[in-house]
């Protein structure tokens, strides 16, 4: 297919039909293919296939092989502020947070733990590893390690019910935090967890939560699926 105007400026115009698209219509709303678009805007369907690509990098659309294009769910945004737990966050937000519960036991500390919760290495931690979700919807993969006191836990509701209200209840209370935040593509293992068919960008965050007393009682790792959810951040400029 010749086409009228060079590659680049068509398939501007179609992301741009698209995002309006976007923006009208609802979570799962399917969006016409590649084809249909190529013949939509009289161009190839290479020139079509790179303006999807482009809105599914942003995390705009989806892509389901076999099925088509749809319209991807709006990230949750989050802004950085004091310290507040999924459970806390989705209710503040109007949605019901629930969980799946992966796995809980207690196993012997990787480096990284024992470190972060001041243990000898090789002591034994509370693992706990949940699928969280907002409505319904996966949002985040949360891998928990406690210190030893905390074991009593183990015996909580960990999917209906909050772990942080569950450490209340043992007279640990979740008081200041130290977060990290990253990014990488998911695990084989991950993305299966997720639902998904292809590996997906994940923000990760760490966190060491220290209780009332300033002892450390948490190192958790929140890996959000990155088109589902957003950390906001405001800072102050220093003068240079």
């Amino acid at each position: 297919m010749t086409e009228s105007r060079p590659a680049t400026a068509r398939y501007l115009e179609i992301e741009h039909w698209l995002r309006e698209q976007v923006m009208q219509g609802a979570t799962g709303d399917p969006l016409p293919s590649e084809a249909e678009l190529a013949t939509q805007f009289g161009v190839s369907r290479m020139t079509a296939r790179q303006a999807v690509q482009n809105l599914a990098a942003e995390g705009l659309v989806r892509r389901q092989r076999g099925s088509g294009t749809f319209i991807a769910p709006r990230p949750m945004h989050r802004h950085s502020g004091p310290l507040m737990s999924f459970t806390a966050d989705m209710h503040r937000r109007g949605m019901r947070a629930s969980s799946e519960l992966l796995s809980a036991e207690l196993r012997e500390a990787n480096s990284l733990e024992s470190g972060a919760l001041r243990l000898d290495p090789g002591s034994r931690i509370v693992s706990i590893v949940r699928l969280r979700l907002a409505d319904d919807l996966p949002m985040a993969i949360e891998t928990t390690a406690l210190i030893p006191a905390c074991a009593p836990v183990l015996a909580a509701d960990l999917e209906k019910g909050s772990l942080h209200e569950a450490l209340r209840e043992l007279g640990r209370i979740p008081s200041l935090a130290l977060s990290w935040i990253s990014a990488r593509q998911a695990t084989a293992a991950e993305t299966r967890q997720f639902r998904l068919t292809s590996r997906p960008t994940l923000l990760v965050e760490r966190r060491i939560i220290f209780d009332q007393n300033e002892q450390p009682l948490e190192h958790t790792e929140t890996a959000y699926l990155a088109d589902r959810y957003v950390i906001d951040a405001t800072f102050a400029l220093g003068g240079s």
